[in-house]
């Protein structure tokens, strides 16, 4: 039978890992369930990774050539196989039993999927559940979303009394992206700490309104006209060009270490980028090298003093400037 999850957090705890997990369902909880098991198996020693990403031609022998396959470098490996569909298939589910059949030693794998339904069910999951550990991770149920809310704003460092729990809730209305993402911009907003209901009220009222994260996203997504438009708003509207720069610097840093990682992937999995964001930035990223980044991202660290009293210029008019840049690479010229 899958983990309930409490089941899962007792597993995940374990000093060794089975040789096979099934993680399935909700694609933010999946997502950040896998991250939590590659963190412990970094722990337990497994210092080799191999991702096996399942398109519509992939080569289901890779699993079994990278089962058997020897490391000269880990005594541990995992096999991060990616099954966005949660079907593998005749051939894949018959790889899949095999694995689960006779696993290899010190090898575990761990597969993903974000689709998931109990039609998807089968022989081969049967397998898989008696030879390690399958789980499923549904969206909280009505009268659960309240307290899934809760719970994670702790996790973030972030209390809040009932009333404003309750307006958040009502926010996102059950999707549990954009409660991440509400979440996210509350600790950059708000900072650590206890938010009443008249606190919240506030910033999911401006984020109603044009905010900051859209946009970023505007910008990061090459429409320079429709980023501008959202600034002029959001000057209109009086905001604070303090708080707006604080979550510009978050993500032009952001950009900073995915253009920097050796392997894109697997920097935007380990900043819990979910796939709508990893492609935001993928695209961004391939507009202009690194060294403008890193120019957008000083531009930014300057207009901060600017709107801080530290440095003489028009922060609102080098905002603009640097916004286009990020938009438009071919705009760079105007940040000189």
């Amino acid at each position: 039978m899958p983990l309930n999850h409490a089941q899962w957090q007792k597993a995940l705890a374990a000093d060794r890992l089975s040789p096979v997990y099934l993680l399935a369902g909700e694609e933010l909880l999946v997502l950040e369930a896998a991250d939590a098991l590659r963190a412990q198996a970094r722990k337990l020693g497994y210092t080799e990774r191999q991702v096996l990403d399942v398109g519509a031609h992939f080569d289901w022998d890779e699993l079994a050539r990278s089962a058997a396959g020897m490391s000269l470098f880990a005594t541990r490996r995992l096999l991060d196989l990616r099954l966005p569909t949660g079907r593998p298939g005749v051939e894949g589910a018959k790889a899949i039993v095999e694995f689960c059949s006779n696993p290899p030693p010190d090898v575990t794998l761990l597969i993903t999927a974000v689709e998931w339904s109990n039609k998807h069910e089968g022989a081969w999951t049967k397998q898989l559940d008696s030879a390690g550990s399958m789980v499923v991770f549904n969206a909280p149920r009505p009268n659960e979303w309240e307290a899934w809310i809760g719970a994670r704003l702790a996790s973030r460092g972030l209390t809040a009394v009932p009333d404003a729990v309750a307006l958040l809730a009502e926010r996102v209305e059950g999707n549990l992206l954009a409660a991440a993402q509400e979440i996210d911009k509350l600790v950059v907003l708000h900072g650590q700490g206890k938010i009443d209901a008249a606190e919240m009220e506030n910033l999911v009222a401006d984020s109603a309104r044009y905010d900051a994260f859209k946009l970023t996203d505007a910008a990061l997504g090459g429409d320079g006209a429709r980023a501008l438009r959202i600034l002029d708003g959001l000057r209109a509207e009086g905001d604070e060009l303090i708080a707006l720069m604080g979550w510009l610097v978050n993500q032009l840093q952001l950009a900073m270490r995915l253009a920097n990682a050796h392997d894109f992937g697997a920097q935007a999995r380990a900043e819990r980028l979910w796939p709508a964001r990893e492609q935001l930035f993928r695209k961004a990223l391939r507009r202009a090298p690194r060294e403008h980044w890193m120019q957008c991202l000083a531009r930014a660290a300057r207009i901060d003093r600017i709107a801080k009293g530290r440095e003489a210029g028009d922060a609102w008019l080098e905002t603009q400037r640097l916004i286009a840049a990020i938009a438009e690479p071919r705009a760079a010229q105007a940040l000189v």
